[in-house]
């Protein structure tokens, strides 16, 4: 049988054909990890992102009827903008949401929408480029089978490889240093077809250096845009799949931004926190509550304060994400923060979902605090659902007690009875509750329960802010906070999140 072997051409197109798509896809993904981080609601924001970037591969495509002569020179040309538009795509949304956060949404769908167009304009010239030497049906098996591997290969690879390994601003760069590397291999193969052939070799270099010069400066363009962002000086910085960790140091002493958002001030976090736990743990009877679980609250400060009763044997810590249980346990001036809780003998870590160990336990506790983000997006927001509230409710002792922070009802009314209703549709009693916590406001809290919620006794020596004449203020509302009429928040609806995102939108502009 006579072999078939694939000229240099093809293979150099093909492989070209495979990085684009692989870089494509990264560019895509960077640029809707970053709206979702930076804007919220991940599922509208990654939507968003993707339709944009497909409109303009159309466009991109459409145009690439016009090119009619020295293709081999304009694939060349175009596949080096790639590289710098999508390789520098992530460091310009950083910086532009620094210094330009009024503008940051024209700069994220222009920069996607040009990198789209500069795909869409790439793929048609590397099939009419092979047409030359393949027969047409042979060119779109190969140019799509090619296309579609290098997606697959880097949606697996980004969040479980690039991401946790690079960061976003050096997975870019890495991806468009790629793209160059193939410029410069087609660079070679049609050195006999280029007509200014100086003039590439020195786009290809200046292209490098570009990209080259970036990657290594990955760290200085992530600490100039934060730097500028948060204010305050940054002390650590973690990238993990689920979310960006930054702890400042300044006038207020140290802060917890989680993706720009921030979870806690030092100088006043122990109101936030004394009024999360201790109105759920000093009413629980019968000797005081033995065991306790505490979901989200990665840092540590609800297990400090659950560890100020003698009574508790045991705190079930389960936390998404390992590398904020990592950073509040080993960190010193973080583990100062908590009084060291994470690495208490009584306290287990657990790094998974919740929603997704609360089906698969069977253990029942005492007292459940849950210590969740705001439901900015539909990922956090199922975790404020009834279903998420009938779990709990299997986990809860008979006489035991669950309280869920749940934003300000000044700011937020609606979503803050939004989760009451919610509770109450399971079939707990809803206990609603405020605080007031500079750094944040007034903020909110539910205890939930199957028996009604009475006024503790007594309360742990040592608290800075609570005692028991100041107690039932907290549990008094005044006109402007007062209920409101609300809907179920369902796994099918996710109303919370959109009553959410329009209260707080309200408050941004």
């Amino acid at each position: 049988m006579k072999s078939i072997k694939a000229s240099p051409l093809e293979i150099t197109l093909l492989a070209s054909v495979f990085v684009v798509a692989a870089c494509g896809l990264v560019y895509e993904l960077a640029a809707g990890a970053l709206a979702s981080y930076l804007l919220g609601d991940s599922i509208l924001q990654f939507s968003t992102v993707i339709g944009c970037y497909l409109f303009a591969m159309g466009v991109g495509s459409w145009l690439s009827k016009f090119f009619d002569r020295q293709l081999p020179a304009h694939f060349l040309r175009i596949e080096l903008l790639v590289a710098l538009a999508g390789g520098l795509l992530p460091a310009i949304l950083f910086l532009a949401n620094a210094y330009m956060p009024g503008s940051f949404r024209w700069v994220l769908y222009g920069m996607v929408g040009v990198v789209g167009i500069l795909v869409g304009l790439e793929i048609p010239l590397v099939m009419r480029i092979l047409k030359r030497n393949v027969a047409f049906k042979d060119v779109v098996s190969q140019v799509l089978t090619f296309d579609y591997l290098g997606a697959l290969a880097v949606s697996v690879a980004f969040p479980l490889i690039l991401v946790p390994q690079l960061g976003l601003i050096r997975t870019g760069l890495l991806f468009g240093l790629l793209n160059a590397a193939v410029a410069v291999w087609a660079l070679w193969l049609f050195r006999f077809e280029l007509r200014q052939f100086k003039a590439h070799v020195l786009a290809c270099g200046a292209t490098f250096a570009v990209l080259a010069a970036a990657f290594v400066g990955a760290n200085h363009i992530t600490t100039l845009a934060e730097d500028k962002f948060y204010q305050d000086r940054i002390v650590f910085t973690a990238a993990s799949p689920y979310q960006r960790i930054v702890v400042t140091q300044g006038k207020q002493g140290h802060r917890l931004f989680l993706n720009g958002n921030l979870q806690f001030a030092e100088r006043d976090e122990y109101r936030y926190h004394e009024a999360l736990v201790h109105p759920a743990m000093a009413a629980f009877s019968a000797g005081g509550p033995k065991r306790v679980a505490v979901l989200g609250g990665g840092d540590g400060m609800a297990v400090r304060e659950v560890l100020k009763y003698p009574s508790v044997e045991s705190v079930t810590l389960v936390e998404l994400d390992p590398a904020m249980t990592k950073l509040f346990s080993e960190q010193p001036t973080l583990v100062k923060l908590n009084d060291g809780a994470l690495t208490s003998p009584k306290v287990k870590v657990i790094n998974t979902d919740a929603f997704a160990w609360l089906e698969a336990s069977t253990d029942t506790f005492d007292v459940i605090i849950v210590d969740f983000p705001d439901p900015t997006n539909f990922s956090i927001g199922k975790l404020y659902t009834n279903s998420f509230y009938a779990l709990l409710d299997k986990r809860l002792s008979a006489s035991g007690y669950a309280v869920i922070q749940t934003t300000s009802p000044l700011v937020a009314r609606k979503s803050f009875w939004t989760v009451a209703q919610t509770i109450e549709s399971v079939g707990l009693t809803a206990t609603p509750y405020h605080a007031h916590v500079p750094s944040f406001g007034e903020w909110g809290y539910i205890i939930a329960s199957r028996r009604p919620w009475h006024q503790p006794k007594s309360l742990p020596a040592g608290l800075r802010f609570l005692d028991l004449a100041s107690l039932p203020v907290l549990f008094d509302f005044p006109l402007d906070m007062a209920r409101v009429p609300t809907e179920v928040n369902r796994l099918s609806n996710q109303v919370l999140v959109t009553t959410y995102e329009d209260e707080w939108g309200k408050v941004a502009h």
